[in-house]
């Protein structure tokens, strides 16, 4: 996915980012004491706790990382008939219903899973995926920028269209980053089916720049980044997270007093993040242990502050830190699954004809 890539630099803080290749037919057996994750490259954990679960459930967990969340879901659905793993994570809302429609889950419902808000179970109770976090896409903003320019940082999708914003922004493809994905989503959320490409006409005129992920996106062209002003971009506007400002808060070699980043918080999109039981997975007594150890109130509380998002479980705890900084957005925009299912392709491809030739 994403703003997760800030963990990167947070190794030394006893993070685990593991990663494995070749192979899994060693964890292979229904009784395998070594269950196999499969994830996007954003999975971390706090070492104690993944130890902790090791230690009270006996099972020692693997993790593969493929990618970004697209090409994780795109290549688990390939070689489902002999997955990789026994849990695939990181299929969010936007996936969801390619990731379904293609059977690359069964059902399991996890032992906590009452716990978790019924806004955040969009499988409509059949439980063939477990909900572990949200998060909000939204356009951040270089606040010395703005300042500098005494000039009113925007505040919604239409206002990044205004002349005063030109040749300001850049966003990633939205055939091949997701963070680019729901920020057309958000779009198509606010304007509606027939309003949307109007609406890109008008970011086209008005000087958005396109490039492929979020890294380039954020590291390179944005210039409110420690590593875009370095790389010197020039985009003081970039399609991010609501999560994103406090990273560079707590990440920076000296820590400023407030955040030298902000979110305009009329254009944020509500991503939700899942982890499932894969079919044919050779260990799913250990991929359920695993399932229900997402959604239990120590991950839950270990994961903001290593992947940038929000926990699902009531009551679960969020670091002051995390919601000083990146408090998640009041109003953001929505679409149901099925909707993100009858349309996404489709828009994805008007979107790369409008906006990419």
């Amino acid at each position: 996915m994403h703003k997760k890539t800030f963990v990167a630099a947070a190794v030394g803080l006893g993070l685990v980012t593991l990663s494995a290749c070749g192979s899994t037919g060693q964890s292979g057996g229904a009784d395998s004491k070594t269950v196999t994750l499969v994830s996007h490259d954003s999975w971390a954990v706090s070492k104690s706790v993944l130890q902790d679960f090791e230690k009270r459930s006996g099972y020692k967990v693997r993790v593969l990382k493929d990618g970004d969340a697209g090409q994780a879901v795109n290549k688990a659905i390939l070689t489902k008939d002999n997955p990789q793993g026994d849990v695939l994570f990181g299929v969010d809302n936007t996936l969801l219903s390619r990731a379904l429609d293609n059977g690359l889950f069964q059902p399991y419902t996890a032992k906590g899973l009452d716990k978790v808000g019924a806004q955040f179970q969009l499988d409509q109770g059949k439980h063939r995926v477990t909900p572990v976090d949200y998060g909000d896409i939204c356009v951040n903003y270089d606040k010395a920028y703005f300042d500098r320019h005494h000039l009113t940082p925007p505040r919604s999708f239409a206002d990044l269209a205004e002349p005063r914003y030109k040749n300001l922004l850049v966003t990633e493809n939205a055939a091949t980053s997701s963070p680019g994905l729901g920020f057309l989503l958000g779009s198509a959320a606010r304007f509606g089916d027939k309003g949307w490409p109007d609406y890109w006409k008008k970011l086209k005129a008005n000087g958005v720049k396109v490039v492929d992920g979020w890294e380039q996106a954020y590291y390179q062209e944005f210039s409110g980044s420690s590593e875009g002003k370095k790389a010197g971009g020039d985009r003081p506007l970039v399609v991010s997270y609501a999560s994103s400002p406090p990273a560079e808060v707590i990440y920076a070699k000296k820590r400023p007093a407030t955040a030298p980043t902000g979110v305009v918080s009329g254009t944020c999109f509500r991503q939700v993040e899942f982890a499932g039981l894969l079919s044919n997975a050779k260990n799913p007594k250990g991929a359920k242990a695993f399932l229900d150890f997402l959604v239990s109130k120590e991950f839950q509380e270990d994961m903001p502050l290593n992947m940038y998002v929000y926990p699902v479980v009531a009551g679960a705890k969020v670091p002051a830190d995390f919601t000083a900084y990146g408090p998640a957005a009041r109003h953001p925009e929505t679409l149901a699954p099925d909707r993100i299912a009858a349309n996404r392709d489709q828009w994805v491809k008007a979107w790369t004809s409008l906006v990419l030739k």
